[in-house]
């Protein structure tokens, strides 16, 4: 059959969608054949994930767990649990994981110790909303609604600095690769550049018009990604900054419908122009081509609800946490137009 939607014309059958979207992009509607269907990682919505290393990454959820999986196979391979509230955020270096929450604390979890976790990083006095390891894994630096921006010390789980920035209600941190600098985003609706080594704000980007929810630092350090809150299509975007003339805004990618929750850079493969993903409360992950902001694929997971965080696995492997479907497993696959196939749910 044929489903009139607006000027987008959908032709569809039981297991799969496919259409146009006016970004011009082709959409991916799900779940299609193949789409292999696990048990669900968590037990409520999943709020965050991250890619581990090899086949592995791990999940933090409303349950008030946090997960290692096999990405693909869907396999748990290990639960952690001991925080009292849910889980806000995820991030890991190669053997330990942290798990910030709404419970006010950041723990770290070894991923060979059978015990609970090896250290804590109380301290905030509300929810901990960002969460970046430094290079080097020796400091973790910490953000929260209550305005502050803490740096710990890793081993010893000791507080190496706390500076409060008046209205600054942290939503994401993430570190500069081989720099001291931290970017963050905040709902003042700017992105800031900390300077970790005397934890003060070194630049504050021009301000947009709504929450920055999240960021992202390119591999090579040179270009920031941050999304934007919004409604109705107003908002919603993700937008390049360029580091090296922190006033630069280079180019907006506009096209979801609702808050864009995650944005992240996508390891650029050979002969490949340089690629951004991006998800959304609108059940939508984008991939766009960075410098010319062309959409170039959507995927919308059908039934999935707001996706919460987006995590790159390998040069073609996506993961999207969702807060109604659990994680699912995304591929780009390229031809003449990049095409972004579910492969998996768990």
């Amino acid at each position: 059959m044929e489903v009139e939607t607006g000027k987008n014309e959908m032709r569809c059958s039981s297991v799969r969608c496919t259409g146009v979207e006016a970004d011009g992009s082709v959409e991916k509607t799900g779940p299609g054949r193949g789409v292999q269907q696990h048990n669900p990682v968590h037990a409520d919505a999943v709020t965050s994930v991250a890619a581990l290393k090899a086949d592995l990454c791990v999940s933090g959820g409303k349950d008030k767990s946090v997960a290692v999986c096999n990405w693909r196979s869907g396999a748990v391979l290990r639960r952690f649990v001991g925080h009292e509230h849910e889980v806000t955020k995820v991030t890991c270096d190669s053997n330990r994981i942290f798990s910030a929450s709404r419970d006010k604390t950041v723990m770290m979890w070894e991923l060979h110790r059978i015990s609970g976790p090896s250290q804590h990083f109380p301290g905030h006095d509300l929810v901990v909303t960002g969460l970046a390891v430094s290079p080097d894994a020796t400091q973790l630096c910490t953000g929260s609604r209550d305005n502050t921006v803490c740096k710990w010390d890793v081993e010893t789980g000791g507080c190496l600095g706390r500076a409060a920035v008046s209205r600054n209600l942290v939503t994401h941190l993430c570190w500069v690769p081989g720099e001291p600098y931290v970017i963050q985003t905040s709902e003042d609706k700017t992105v800031k550049m900390w300077d970790s080594r005397e934890l003060r704000v070194a630049q504050t980007f021009p301000g947009k018009q709504h929450i920055q929810t999240c960021c992202d630092v390119s591999q090579d350090g040179r270009y920031v990604l941050s999304s934007s809150s919004g409604f109705a299509g107003e908002g919603c975007e993700a937008t390049l900054w360029d580091l090296r003339q922190t006033r630069s805004r280079v180019r907006e990618y506009k096209g979801h419908f609702q808050t864009t929750a995650s944005c992240v850079f996508l390891p650029r493969g050979p002969a490949l122009a340089p690629r951004i993903a991006t998800s959304s409360y609108d059940s939508k992950v984008k991939v766009w081509d960075q410098d010319t902001a062309a959409c170039l694929a959507t995927a919308y997971l059908e039934g999935a609800g707001p996706l919460a965080s987006l995590a790159v696995c390998d040069s073609s492997t996506l993961l999207c946490a969702t807060f109604n479907s659990g994680i699912h497993l995304l591929r780009m696959r390229n031809g003449a137009n990049l095409e972004l196939e579910e492969l998996a749910v768990f």
